[in-house]
């Protein structure tokens, strides 16, 4: 045979340009792939801040009526650990209130998301390393991985700015408010780049940025319990303190954002440095080595051991939630005083039985909507499993796969129903705790736990989705995504009846206070079980991977 001459490839470039050189092409991949993450979750909160400001001119038109809001909620340890205070009674600053924790922290997960998808899941799954076999530098996957979740966070910042300039609000408290959501967003993309370097796996890198949220949640809410300025140092210890004092609407502290892209770039530094120092699918944190005999009792005993420490931190973050907001119920009247929509919006959300009732009620649909989200991710563990590889060689035995499908599917209903029952108790003890109530620890608690059929609903649809349509399964968020939106903010826009009704939680009784029947309850199992079956039989036929 004769020989033929190839050219020789063209030289690396060096240092830095050689670490980063592909780095323009795994980009426009990684943005190709959250083509629709990116732009929906930057919709949603635009429209979220949007919709707070336009709320607020409905319900507090005037500033008397702000003011008096904004003391009764200031006037609350709980509410301020919550939400933060109130720093003004303009109706720029009362709209941004709830808006700065909550975008910055979902603005946070999204960043988390999008940077241990594109480099530890990468990894995980072998990609990587197929990928780093052609002209890719050492460094350019992490980089590509952070340009995008910089990309998603200067979205959420320009849109949640544009739609509070939309609803009327001035531009600089506009500005200062996308800008703080998105630089916590940068913040968190930054540490869940240190994780992807630290663990072997995009779960424990999920969960060690999620341990990081949360603590720095905590840090956040037990400064502002303590003031109601914000001027608390444990406060200003926290990322999401520091979206506080940003202070927009109410004389804004420009030079507090610069302490946003200060810290990630020191733990983007970080990250840079360790990520030279490990082989690829490799983490700096070695691995603790299993027992010499295994301890795994059967497919059900796989499916507790991949997924108890999602739950535990679950089950935690629910008990604490329901405890706090529990201590707020006994307050509900004093907070909403005597603004009347305030009280007819709490009637559409939990029922028109009293207004503690009502708020209780409210409270329950709300962490059912959130623990559909858990029953999700549990169900779509399963497809995880499948796309990593791993499924493939455990069901290649005897072990059929309904079995092993029914172990996953064991986790995500009883531990949904375990959430439920976690937030209902804390919510009843601390309700009970601040009202003199010893009955009522289980009156909450047996509401809350009555969300489960709702729940089970949306968890059997997302079983469907991954037996009939396992290249769809994502769509599970997208369906889990819009029952939260249409709970969250459709009693808020008073939007149309049939509307609501396309979500499981509007057809159940409100509770406590309303009156309970077996109807709804039994019609939503029966459903939840026939979308349950369908998704098992179609996953049954069909190949794997």
């Amino acid at each position: 045979m004769t020989a033929v001459a190839h050219p020789a490839p063209a030289a690396f470039p060096r240092g830095v340009r050689r670490d980063l050189t592909g780095t323009g092409t795994l980009l426009r991949l990684a943005l190709r792939r959250d083509r629709v993450l990116i732009p929906v979750w930057a919709v949603l909160l635009a429209v979220l801040a949007a919709q707070s400001a336009a709320a607020v001119a409905e319900f507090y038109p005037t500033a008397a009526e702000r003011a008096q809001l904004a003391a009764s909620s200031n006037a609350n340890s709980s509410i301020r650990a919550l939400y933060g205070p109130v720093l003004g009674h303009s109706l720029g600053a009362v709209s941004v209130w709830e808006l700065l924790t909550m975008g910055s922290v979902l603005t946070a997960i999204v960043s988390m998301v999008v940077v241990v998808r594109h480099t530890r899941e990468e990894e995980e799954t072998g990609r990587q390393e197929m990928l780093s076999s052609a002209v890719v530098g050492r460094r350019a996957p992490l980089t590509a991985a952070l340009l995008a979740a910089a990309t998603a966070d200067a979205a959420i910042a320009v849109l949640i700015a544009l739609g509070l300039t939309g609803a009327g609000l001035p531009a600089t408290g506009s500005l200062a408010t996308g800008l703080a959501v998105g630089g916590t967003g940068l913040v968190f993309a930054s540490v869940a780049a240190l994780a992807a370097q630290l663990t072997e796996s995009a779960r424990l890198a999920k969960g060690m940025t999620g341990a990081v949220l949360g603590a720095a949640f905590v840090l956040r809410a037990a400064g502002d319990s303590g003031t109601a300025d914000g001027s608390s140092a444990l406060a200003w210890l926290s990322p999401l303190g520091w979206t506080r004092n940003v202070r927009p609407f109410a004389d804004e502290r420009p030079w507090v954002l610069l302490l946003m892209p200060a810290l990630a770039l020191a733990v983007t530094a970080a990250a840079y440095g360790l990520s030279g120092r490990r082989d690829i699918g490799a983490g700096l944190l070695a691995t603790r080595p299993g027992p010499a005999e295994g301890r795994i009792a059967g497919p059900y005993g796989l499916a507790w051991r991949l997924q108890r420490g999602s739950l535990l931190g679950w089950g935690i973050g629910f008990a604490l939630a329901g405890l706090a907001f529990g201590g707020m119920a006994d307050g509900a009247d004093d907070l909403l005083g005597g603004n009347e929509q305030s009280r007819r919006l709490i009637e559409r959300m939990g029922g028109a039985e009293g207004m503690t009732d009502a708020f209780l009620a409210a409270l329950a649909g709300l962490f059912g909507m959130v623990a559909a989200v858990y029953a999700a991710s549990a169900v779509l563990r399963m497809r995880g499993e499948e796309t990593s590889g791993r499924a493939e060689p455990v069901l290649a035995g005897a072990l059929p796969r309904l079995r092993w499908a029914a172990g996953h599917l064991l986790v995500a209903h009883a531990g949904s129903a375990a959430l439920l029952a976690a937030a209902g108790l804390g919510m009843g003890v601390g309700y009970g705790t601040v009202a003199g109530e010893a009955d009522a620890v289980w009156r909450v608690a047996a509401a809350t736990l009555a969300q489960t059929p709702a729940v089970w609903l949306l968890a059997g649809a997302a079983v469907l989705l991954f037996g009939a349509l396992p290249r769809l399964s994502a769509a599970a968020w997208g369906l889990v995504t819009g029952v939260l939106v249409v709970g969250w903010i459709g009693p808020t826009l008073e939007l149309p009846q049939w509307v609501m009704n396309l979500t499981p939680f509007t057809h159940l009784p409100k509770l406590p206070g309303g009156e309970a029947t077996a109807a709804p309850y039994l019609w939503l199992l029966l459903l939840a079980a026939g979308l349950t079956a369908a998704g098992l039989a179609a996953f049954r036929r069909r190949d794997i991977g």
